[in-house]
């Protein structure tokens, strides 16, 4: 069993380190960047000459299938299939930021969460007036 003044003296120097990593967090801001302007969605008919022009600087093909589009002013930056491979992405703008979130939102469309089934109310109501 540990002494109750060694135990003290662990817990204040806990603290004490806890309080030091608190101020280096604070002191290190962190880049904000900016996401108010981005538009994520699934590509659409009337976006092919802009995924042709992002094939284009990307020096890649064009994948096949839906593709999740990230756009940054009205200007398709980035795209990532849903059936999966590497994202296209505009050499000339910043897009390291939307990655996490192409990721995310193709992640989402390809496995939609299972829908609950809810029992409607009169049909438990139903039940509680058979047993009543």
């Amino acid at each position: 069993m540990i002494h109750p003044e060694f135990t003290k003296i662990l817990a204040a120097e806990h603290v004490e380190q806890l309080r030091q990593d608190a101020r280096v967090v604070r002191a290190t801001p962190r880049p904000l960047v900016d996401t108010r302007d981005v538009e994520l969605r699934l590509c659409r008919i009337a976006d092919d000459p802009q995924l042709e022009r992002l094939a284009a600087l990307a020096e890649r093909p064009l994948p096949h299938g839906r593709l999740v589009i990230a756009a940054t002013g009205g200007q398709i930056v980035a795209v990532l299939p849903l059936d999966g491979g590497p994202a296209l992405r505009d050499p000339f703008a910043k897009t390291a930021h939307l990655m996490p979130l192409l990721e995310l939102r193709a992640e989402q469309l390809r496995d939609p969460a299972p829908r609950r089934w809810f029992i409607p109310r009169y049909v438990s109501l139903m039940r509680g007036s058979i047993h009543a």
